[in-house]
Protein backbone atom coordinates (compact mmCIF):
# COMPACT_ATOMS: atom_id res chain seq x y z
CA UNK A 1 0.00 0.00 0.00
CA UNK A 2 1.46 3.36 -1.01
CA UNK A 3 2.59 5.50 1.89
CA UNK A 4 1.04 8.68 0.39
CA UNK A 5 -2.38 7.64 1.58
CA UNK A 6 -1.25 5.76 4.67
CA UNK A 7 -0.97 9.28 6.09
CA UNK A 8 -4.81 9.44 6.06
CA UNK A 9 -4.84 6.33 8.23
CA UNK A 10 -2.16 7.55 10.64
CA UNK A 11 -3.85 10.96 10.94
CA UNK A 12 -6.88 9.38 12.62
CA UNK A 13 -5.33 6.23 14.11
CA UNK A 14 -4.11 6.11 17.69
CA UNK A 15 -0.57 4.82 18.20
CA UNK A 16 -0.46 2.20 20.96
CA UNK A 17 2.34 0.31 22.68
CA UNK A 18 0.98 -3.00 23.89
CA UNK A 19 2.62 -5.38 26.36
CA UNK A 20 2.69 -9.11 25.59
CA UNK A 21 -0.38 -11.20 26.48
CA UNK A 22 -2.75 -8.21 26.15
CA UNK A 23 -6.27 -9.00 24.96
CA UNK A 24 -7.32 -6.42 22.34
CA UNK A 25 -10.67 -8.03 21.56
CA UNK A 26 -12.66 -10.55 23.59
CA UNK A 27 -14.88 -13.27 22.22
CA UNK A 28 -18.48 -12.09 22.45
CA UNK A 29 -17.60 -8.37 22.21
CA UNK A 30 -18.31 -6.34 19.09
CA UNK A 31 -15.12 -5.22 17.35
CA UNK A 32 -14.82 -1.44 17.14
CA UNK A 33 -11.21 -1.09 15.99
CA UNK A 34 -8.91 -2.19 13.19
CA UNK A 35 -5.22 -2.56 13.99
CA UNK A 36 -2.17 -2.10 11.78
CA UNK A 37 0.83 -3.85 13.32
CA UNK A 38 3.95 -1.71 13.15
CA UNK A 39 6.00 -4.00 15.38
CA UNK A 40 5.22 -7.26 17.14
CA UNK A 41 3.07 -10.33 16.77
CA UNK A 42 -0.62 -10.89 17.49
CA UNK A 43 -2.78 -13.98 17.33
CA UNK A 44 -6.44 -14.87 16.95
CA UNK A 45 -7.71 -17.66 19.19
CA UNK A 46 -10.79 -19.15 20.81
CA UNK A 47 -11.54 -21.66 23.52
CA UNK A 48 -12.90 -25.11 22.68
CA UNK A 49 -13.71 -27.37 25.63
CA UNK A 50 -11.42 -25.23 27.77
CA UNK A 51 -8.52 -25.53 25.31
CA UNK A 52 -6.93 -22.43 23.81
CA UNK A 53 -6.93 -22.84 19.99
CA UNK A 54 -4.80 -20.43 17.93
CA UNK A 55 -5.88 -20.13 14.32
CA UNK A 56 -3.93 -17.21 12.92
CA UNK A 57 -0.79 -15.16 13.53
CA UNK A 58 -0.18 -11.58 12.43
CA UNK A 59 3.11 -9.73 12.09
CA UNK A 60 4.50 -6.36 11.01
CA UNK A 61 2.51 -4.73 8.22
CA UNK A 62 -0.62 -6.84 8.79
CA UNK A 63 -4.06 -5.40 9.41
CA UNK A 64 -6.04 -7.34 11.98
CA UNK A 65 -9.55 -7.24 13.39
CA UNK A 66 -12.53 -9.46 13.63
CA UNK A 67 -13.58 -8.25 10.17
CA UNK A 68 -16.95 -9.98 10.42
CA UNK A 69 -17.68 -8.36 13.78
CA UNK A 70 -16.34 -4.98 12.63
CA UNK A 71 -18.49 -4.96 9.51
CA UNK A 72 -21.70 -6.60 10.73
CA UNK A 73 -21.54 -5.24 14.32
CA UNK A 74 -21.97 -8.79 15.63
CA UNK A 75 -20.14 -10.36 18.59
CA UNK A 76 -16.65 -11.63 17.77
CA UNK A 77 -16.21 -15.40 17.65
CA UNK A 78 -12.63 -15.17 18.96
CA UNK A 79 -10.03 -13.25 20.95
CA UNK A 80 -7.24 -11.04 19.61
CA UNK A 81 -4.11 -11.06 21.77
CA UNK A 82 -0.55 -9.73 21.58
CA UNK A 83 2.10 -12.45 21.82
CA UNK A 84 5.10 -10.16 22.17
CA UNK A 85 5.45 -6.42 22.87
CA UNK A 86 3.69 -4.67 20.01
CA UNK A 87 3.32 -1.24 18.48
CA UNK A 88 0.07 -0.81 16.59
CA UNK A 89 -1.95 1.90 14.95
CA UNK A 90 -5.57 1.48 16.06
CA UNK A 91 -8.34 3.11 14.08
CA UNK A 92 -11.96 3.28 15.17
CA UNK A 93 -14.51 1.56 12.99
CA UNK A 94 -16.31 4.73 11.92
CA UNK A 95 -13.06 6.53 11.06
CA UNK A 96 -11.88 3.56 9.03
CA UNK A 97 -15.10 3.25 7.05
CA UNK A 98 -15.02 7.03 6.38
CA UNK A 99 -11.51 6.64 4.91
CA UNK A 100 -12.46 3.74 2.64
CA UNK A 101 -15.59 5.59 1.54
CA UNK A 102 -13.60 8.72 0.62
CA UNK A 103 -10.56 7.06 -0.96
CA UNK A 104 -11.04 4.33 -3.61
CA UNK A 105 -7.42 3.21 -3.12
CA UNK A 106 -8.25 2.36 0.49
CA UNK A 107 -11.40 0.51 -0.53
CA UNK A 108 -9.37 -1.54 -3.00
CA UNK A 109 -6.64 -2.23 -0.43
CA UNK A 110 -9.29 -3.27 2.12
CA UNK A 111 -10.95 -5.61 -0.36
CA UNK A 112 -7.55 -7.15 -1.17
CA UNK A 113 -6.90 -7.70 2.55
CA UNK A 114 -10.27 -9.42 2.94
CA UNK A 115 -9.55 -11.64 -0.05
CA UNK A 116 -6.11 -12.46 1.40
CA UNK A 117 -7.72 -13.37 4.72
CA UNK A 118 -10.28 -15.56 2.97
CA UNK A 119 -7.45 -17.27 1.07
CA UNK A 120 -5.53 -17.89 4.32
CA UNK A 121 -8.56 -19.48 5.95
CA UNK A 122 -9.20 -21.61 2.87
CA UNK A 123 -5.59 -22.81 2.89
CA UNK A 124 -5.74 -23.56 6.62
CA UNK A 125 -8.98 -25.49 6.19
CA UNK A 126 -7.62 -27.57 3.30
CA UNK A 127 -4.30 -28.13 5.06
CA UNK A 128 -6.06 -29.48 8.15
CA UNK A 129 -7.96 -31.96 5.97
CA UNK A 130 -5.27 -33.21 3.62
CA UNK A 131 -1.85 -32.61 5.23
CA UNK A 132 0.02 -34.36 7.99
CA UNK A 133 1.15 -32.34 11.02
CA UNK A 134 4.70 -32.50 9.60
CA UNK A 135 3.49 -30.96 6.31
CA UNK A 136 1.52 -28.28 8.16
CA UNK A 137 4.63 -27.43 10.17
CA UNK A 138 6.75 -27.17 7.01
CA UNK A 139 4.12 -24.89 5.41
CA UNK A 140 4.13 -22.65 8.48
CA UNK A 141 7.93 -22.34 8.45
CA UNK A 142 7.85 -21.54 4.75
CA UNK A 143 5.31 -18.78 5.28
CA UNK A 144 6.89 -17.43 8.51
CA UNK A 145 10.57 -18.47 8.69
CA UNK A 146 11.17 -16.62 12.01
CA UNK A 147 8.04 -17.84 13.78
CA UNK A 148 9.97 -20.31 15.97
CA UNK A 149 11.97 -17.43 17.48
CA UNK A 150 8.93 -15.24 18.05
CA UNK A 151 5.99 -17.45 19.04
CA UNK A 152 5.82 -19.85 22.00
CA UNK A 153 5.78 -23.51 20.99
CA UNK A 154 2.39 -24.21 22.61
CA UNK A 155 0.73 -21.57 20.35
CA UNK A 156 2.37 -23.07 17.26
CA UNK A 157 1.25 -26.57 18.31
CA UNK A 158 -2.28 -25.29 18.85
CA UNK A 159 -2.27 -23.67 15.40
CA UNK A 160 -1.11 -26.93 13.84
CA UNK A 161 -3.77 -28.92 15.71
CA UNK A 162 -1.25 -31.02 17.63
CA UNK A 163 0.16 -31.24 21.16
CA UNK A 164 3.39 -29.47 22.15
CA UNK A 165 4.97 -32.94 22.60
CA UNK A 166 4.08 -33.88 19.01
CA UNK A 167 5.50 -30.58 17.78
CA UNK A 168 8.71 -31.26 19.68
CA UNK A 169 9.00 -34.64 17.94
CA UNK A 170 8.42 -33.05 14.53
CA UNK A 171 11.06 -30.38 15.23
CA UNK A 172 13.56 -33.04 16.35
CA UNK A 173 13.10 -34.93 13.05
CA UNK A 174 14.16 -31.93 10.98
Amino acid sequence: MASDYLSNFYAVAKQLTIPPKTILLEEGKVADKLYLIRKGCLRLFFYNDGKDITFQFFFEGDFVASFDSLYKRTPSLFYLESIEPAEVAAIKRNDFYAIIKDDPRWRQAYEEKLIDRFHSYQQLFLSRIKNTPQQRYEELLKEYPNIIQRVPQHYIASYLGITPVSLSRIRNRR
